[in-house]
């Protein structure tokens, strides 16, 4: 009878908790990128946190952690991307009314042999690129226009990544408590998971740093405008594999050569090529150290990941492709043993 109770209430918390899990994932999905974004932080910090709680309690610790990033790290980053956007205007600027429009361009083209008819090619390509600058500029209006729940998603940003400096081993531990799995299998899912994580967000932005810093040597070597802008741009598209610094380092050697510059265009385009060749072998080094995804599935888990979960999606993609072959290898492996014992 006793059973038979039991395997009725059984069931009746399966179905509640099924649904109290399906509602709850449903209302973090809303600001699924701003969770992920504070799990991302917490991550990183979380080494920090520790450190502090030996000095004072939790609770204070981590509002001391939250706000030395924000003026450490966040509010010299927006300034410095402020002057990058500033930069780029700059250049816009130029590449219309300057040195880089196309009457000049094709001047000095023709000047080294090459004779290109820009407004024969603008009026070729005049529709697609008419709407790749109105989507520039509807995407421009949406980010204004989108900015109060970017607001409120930051907001929810930073009480998330309060509560998991302050309560992320009790969360752990309940978590590890209510998911019915054996500790052995918990414990390397938790290992394996820590090293993807720590692989896909250092190794990616240290990849990007350390192409972006070696390039912007490299410009200011050769008197480049703008240099904050191009470091920038080189570190966003160098957290991108197969893109890069590629997308920086050619079209300025190519301007290097079109003003008459030959010898700063080829020496740039060298030093750009050894940069991006670089990344063949750092990313792999800093991403793949851990032995459990190859580089095929780091490059799917970033651009679906960014796809999916947009600009976090760049660390996230990775450990989520990574994941679920270990799980995976953790259940094969689970289920050989049960059937060989």
């Amino acid at each position: 009878m006793a059973e038979q109770s039991w395997s009725s209430e059984g069931n009746a918390l399966t179905v509640l908790a099924v649904v109290s899990t399906l509602l709850a994932a449903l209302l973090v999905s809303t600001y699924l990128q701003y969770v992920l974004f504070a799990i991302v932080l917490a991550y990183v910090l979380e080494p920090v946190q520790r450190r502090l709680e030996r000095r004072m309690s939790s609770m204070i610790a981590a509002i001391t952690l939250i706000v030395a990033s924000i003026f450490v790290v966040f509010v010299p980053l927006a300034y410095v991307l402020a002057i990058a956007v500033q930069q780029g205007l700059e250049l816009l600027t130029a590449l219309e009314e300057g040195d880089f429009s196309p009457e000049a361009i094709q001047d000095r083209l023709e000047t080294v042999g090459y004779v290109v008819d820009l407004e024969l090619l603008y009026a070729t390509y005049r529709e697609p690129i008419g709407a790749g600058l109105e989507s520039l500029a509807v995407g421009a209006l949406g980010v204004v226009g989108n900015l109060p729940n970017v607001l409120i998603g930051l907001t929810v940003t930073v009480f998330v990544l309060f509560a998991l400096l302050r309560d992320g081993e009790q969360l752990l531990a309940w978590l590890r408590s209510v998911v019915p799995v054996t500790d052995r299998v918990q414990r390397d899912l938790l290992e394996e998971l820590d090293s993807l994580m720590w692989a896909s967000v250092v190794g990616n932005v240290a990849v990007a740093a350390i192409q972006a810093g070696l390039l912007g040597v490299g410009l200011l070597l050769v008197g480049m405008p703008g240099v904050v802008f191009l470091v920038v741009a080189t570190f966003v598209l160098a957290l991108l594999p197969l893109v890069g610094a590629f997308g920086v380092w050619v079209p300025v050697s190519s301007y290097l050569f079109v003003i008459g510059r030959p010898l700063a265009g080829g020496s740039f385009a060298v030093y750009g090529l050894l940069v991006s060749v670089s990344d063949v072998y750092l990313r792999p080094a800093l991403i793949s150290r851990s032995g459990t995804i190859n580089v095929a599935i780091i490059v799917l888990g970033i651009f679906g990941g960014v796809v999916l979960f947009g600009a976090i999606g760049l660390f996230v993609g990775p450990v989520v492709l990574g994941g679920a072959k270990v799980v995976l290898d953790l259940f094969a492996r689970e289920r050989a043993e049960a059937t060989t014992a």
